[in-house]
């Protein structure tokens, strides 16, 4: 059952409105059938301090990471994670987290993987909700479980492996660090486990921040454009970060909002590039 996109003025412009909810938006139809609130946030332990009502929780960690191989979940353990969740395949997804949604987008793009038919953001994310002093709970939901079916996890449209990403250097690609400034340059880097610093040949440093404001909520849209107004959206793009969080921040903005029709995250990002042997590192 999909519940009615949100009107709201602010998102009427995105080339997909229907992808991002406001908080007032969420706060007029929580309970409403067909409709399921997942927090997600790099500090999962929040979720114990204040949610909001009726809101599961799905821990980007343990939820969605393979114990045993650096991937993600397959689609027997999505389908269960979903079931448990009381999840159903026509649920309207709405997520949302701390740290300016970073890891909420990053979960919303693994529900993509898995073709979740609506699967939306909540523009602001925590900071927005709590910051407005909107109704939060202790209370933990127990749903009945669903029968969420097996999907086949498509990585091919939204994802990239390092030995393509080699393959792309130097070819008509847009690629896009969306680490900070220092981080591109190779002045600092966000994981000390890292044994180089720097950056992706080729690759323009537009941090992923810059289309966000303090409260978190998303700047406009003339100014998201202004940000990216040196690539085409019909230009393959690849976006990377430290470990793929903010970079499928990048990619809803991308895809959703300014409507890139070819956008992939190499999640892998420079965790991975950073300790690769002999692969290509630039500083600047």
């Amino acid at each position: 059952m999909t519940i009615e996109a949100d009107p709201s003025p602010e998102f009427a412009h995105y080339a997909h409105p229907e992808k991002v909810v406001s908080a007032a938006w969420l706060s007029a139809r929580l309970g409403v059938k067909g409709l399921k609130v997942v927090e997600s946030d790099e500090d999962s332990m929040l979720y114990n301090i204040g949610h909001l009502p009726g809101a599961v929780r799905i821990d980007w960690r343990t939820d969605l990471n393979d114990e045993l191989t650096r991937d993600f979940i397959d689609g027997e353990a999505f389908a269960r994670l979903m079931s448990e969740k009381g999840i159903s395949r026509d649920d309207t997804v709405v997520i949302y987290g701390d740290k300016r949604n970073w890891w909420a987008a990053y979960t919303l793009w693994v529900f993509e993987l898995f073709g979740h038919p609506d699967v939306r953001l909540l523009d602001g994310g925590r900071d927005a909700w709590m910051g407005e002093e909107r109704d939060t709970t202790f209370d933990v939901p127990d749903y009945p479980r669903t029968d969420y079916p097996v999907v086949t996890r498509d990585d091919s449209t939204h994802r990239v492996f390092q030995d393509e990403v080699r393959q792309l250097l130097g070819s008509d690609i847009a690629l896009i660090d969306v680490r900070e400034a220092d981080e591109y340059a190779g002045k600092t880097s966000d994981n000390p486990g890292v044994l180089r610093t720097g950056h992706i040949p080729g690759a323009v440093s537009i941090p992923w921040g810059k289309c966000i404001h303090p409260n978190a909520r998303f700047r406009s849209l003339d100014e998201i454009k202004q940000r990216y107004e040196q690539f085409d959206p019909a230009t393959p793009t690849i976006v990377y970060d430290g470990l793929g969080d903010r970079s499928a921040h990048t990619w809803f903005v991308l895809r959703n909002l300014l409507g890139f029709e070819n956008i992939r995250v190499y999640d892998g990002s420079w965790s991975e590039w950073g300790n690769l042997v002999r692969v290509p590192i630039a500083k600047d």
